[in-house]
């Protein structure tokens, strides 16, 4: 299945795709320094939220998607040098409203979750 859904989206910034089907996909961030938010190391959630976001969006897969709300959990912190793994699933699909459930792991360890409400517009939203 192809993308048809935020193409330029930065894979250094916010993640490249991994695997993408009908109503589900999975995406993934090599995190680096840029991103610490301290001199321990430490990523910044944006990073980790940004990806999930993306992994949603592509979960989505429509190319006027947006995202509406989002109910987040932050669970471990993400070091500079961790690759971060995010998986998305589609729970429901209400007219133009859609609800997307995603985790984010590193090595495994859950370290983030959220349920996003994705809204898919009849034209770009900048239209």
């Amino acid at each position: 299945m192809q993308s048809r859904t935020h193409k330029a989206i930065s894979p250094t910034l916010v993640g490249e795709m991994v695997e993408l089907k009908d109503g589900e996909a999975s995406a993934q961030l090599k995190t680096f320094a840029d991103m610490s938010a301290d001199d321990h190391g430490l990523v910044h959630g944006g990073f980790t939220f940004g990806l999930a976001d993306y992994a949603a969006m592509l979960a989505v897969n429509d190319p006027f998607v947006v995202l509406g709300a989002a109910d987040v959990r932050f669970l471990a912190p993400v070091r500079c040098g961790d690759t971060m793994k995010a998986h998305a699933i589609l729970e429901s699909r209400e007219g133009k409203k859609h609800s997307v459930f995603c985790t984010v792991e590193v090595e495994g360890k859950r370290v983030f979750e959220a349920t996003f409400t994705c809204f898919v517009l009849e034209k770009h939203i900048l239209d």
